[in-house]
């Protein structure tokens, strides 16, 4: 199978929505702090929720289905009472949450220099940031 040399991220036409949405995905709000909190073990829903903290039980279950059903995140429920239900990451998911905790890494790395940045085009602009 041939390799296209051209990103998919530049990539024109309908083969480009399938890339961007597991894109969408892996790097939405939510998507982002369950890969990474999943990295270091499995959990269970409510303790992936206060580890998260501020995220809705409804935007967590929509979050862990899309995860789910791209192959990133396994749901594993247990048959007892009451019901157990254990989230980790695939080896897919895995390989996804490294990429995406060395963004994160990085983005605490260099928050002074965002920050020093925002405030020089904010005083250029004449004005505080949004």
């Amino acid at each position: 199978m041939a390799v296209s040399a051209v990103s998919p991220l530049t990539s024109s036409g309908e083969a480009m929505c399938p890339h961007r949405l597991v894109l969408e995905h892996v790097t939405s709000r939510w998507g982002v702090l369950v890969l990474i909190q999943l990295l270091d073990r499995p959990h269970r829903f409510s303790e992936l929720r206060r580890a998260i903290g501020r995220v809705s039980e409804k935007m967590l279950t929509q979050t862990l289905q899309t995860l789910e059903r791209d192959g990133l995140v396994h749901r594993d429920a247990k048959p007892v009472i009451p019901p157990r239900v254990d989230y980790s990451l695939t080896d897919l998911g895995r390989e996804a949450a490294e990429q995406v905790r060395g963004l994160a890494e990085w983005t605490a790395k260099r928050m002074s220099a965002v920050q020093g940045a925002r405030e020089a085009y904010d005083a250029r602009r004449g004005g505080a940031g949004q």
